[in-house]
């Protein structure tokens, strides 16, 4: 079973739906659901996140989620910004903080200090 995602016009993922596997019956799917739905379709794998899958099969980056972008020039899936001060890492196309998160204690961050702040 194959995965794919419905773009509006901004290329803002709308609808993901679960479909047939591509190239199966010789069938272009992408193209087919996009024809069904009038709206354009790509195929997104389920177990990609941050350019990697557990086969070594990455593809388009990220598994699309409603919101996601599409990346035409690059091919790939990546969410919305989260904060303005993280930047897009290109290999992973996920979204970095300036600072590394700590691992020891629960935290969340704040944008205003531009740091990770204790739960409490």
């Amino acid at each position: 079973m194959a995965h794919y995602a419905f773009l509006d016009e901004n290329n803002i993922v709308i609808q993901v739906i679960s479909g047939r596997d591509e190239g199966e019956d010789g069938v272009d799917w992408e193209q087919f659901y996009a024809d069904e739905v009038g709206k354009p379709c790509k195929r997104t794998s389920y177990r990609t996140y941050g350019n990697r899958h557990p086969t070594g099969e990455a593809f388009r980056g990220n598994y699309a989620g409603i919101g996601y972008i599409y990346d035409p020039v690059n091919d790939v899936f990546y969410e919305p910004q989260r904060y303005p001060s993280w930047v897009l890492n290109t290999e992973s196309w996920l979204w970095e903080p300036p600072t590394d998160q700590p691992q020891d204690v629960p935290t969340i961050w704040d944008e205003t200090s531009q740091s990770w702040k204790e739960i409490v």
